[in-house]
């Protein structure tokens, strides 16, 4: 039975490329091994070229996916494909694994949808939730730190934690500002794929880290943007299922930002009552955002997201 048919839903939910049959013409194990030799020896260097980086991982992305999906740990992998874990590989794989470039349709549905969401949490959601009343208030606060360019997008994923009355230390894990990577106490941040804030709020931290299976695979991310990509693609990237205390904030910012709509499956780890379908509490949240303002802009009609059965 092929790999694909064996594996969980959950690894290849939304991938159009999860697994490839075979090398692509005109590669071999011994260019695969110069390829990947070459970029290890690329990350050591300060600023290499991006170009010549984007070439090596998208030749070698078959046997990228063959590690990852025979299982090797996240150690070794970082060991030996270190741009997996960088903006630039990452960015690379994601989009042959998925066929959505990570940053730019965030950016892109970001300044399509972004500001009429946060106006809906802000505006209608926040009077139907204690939870989130107080989110807004004390964000409004924390707000008052933080005047750059990323705070409307902190803003809108802290809303949607409390919108869905979900685990915010599950996404963030929070340090000191002066933080090192071998500071950090690794047993109190989550398995899954975690944002580590070097401040007291998201809103004050001038660096962030990304952590995946309880190691810092990124020590020094310089915006929030690039945390919350690295971070989500990472699910998708090392097949990594999304924690059942996030798994609404995960699959609305997956289908309303990142651009993934399957009709069916689950990224979901499963349970006892794992579902197979869409998250109904994802539907009804798009289907309030259209009722509240976005048909009057005729954008409902470009959301491109599945509807109900």
């Amino acid at each position: 039975m092929p790999a694909e048919k064996r594996a969980p839903i959950q690894e290849t939910y939304g991938c159009i490329k999860w697994e490839m049959k075979f090398m692509p013409l005109g590669e071999t194990a011994e260019s695969q091994q110069q390829s990947r030799d070459e970029l290890k020896s690329l990350s050591k260097q300060n600023a290499p070229n991006q170009d010549v980086v984007k070439q090596l991982t998208r030749s070698t992305f078959y046997t990228q996916r063959k590690e990852v999906n025979n299982g090797k740990e996240i150690k070794y992998l970082l060991e030996d494909w270190p741009f997996l874990f960088d903006e630039i590989g990452m960015a690379v794989h994601f989009e042959e694994l998925t066929g959505v470039s990570l940053k730019e349709t965030f950016v892109r549905n970001l300044d399509l949808k972004g500001e009429r969401l946060l106006n809906y949490l802000k505006t209608v959601a926040v009077n139907k939730s204690k939870r989130l009343v107080q989110s807004f208030t004390n964000i409004q606060l924390m707000r008052r730190e933080h005047t750059g360019p990323s705070g409307d997008v902190l803003e809108m994923v802290l809303l949607l934690l409390s919108y869905f009355d979900e685990k915010e230390d599950v996404m963030f894990t929070y340090v000191e500002d002066t933080c090192l990577t071998e500071e950090v106490q690794m047993g109190q941040v989550p398995l899954t794929p975690t944002i580590v804030v070097c401040g007291q709020s998201c809103f004050s931290a001038k660096r962030w880290m990304l952590s995946v299976d309880r190691m810092i695979v990124q020590p020094s991310i310089t915006s929030f943007i690039p945390a919350l990509c690295l971070m989500f693609g990472s699910f998708y990237v090392f097949n990594i299922h999304y924690p059942v205390v996030l798994a609404s904030t995960l699959e609305f910012l997956q289908r309303c930002f990142f651009s993934i709509n399957p009709e069916r499956g689950t990224k979901v780890e499963k349970t006892s009552k794992s579902r197979l379908h869409v998250n109904p509490r994802v539907l009804t949240l798009i289907q309030d955002l259209s009722d509240h303002e976005w048909c009057s802009h005729g954008l409902c009609l470009k959301l491109n997201l599945i509807k109900p059965n």
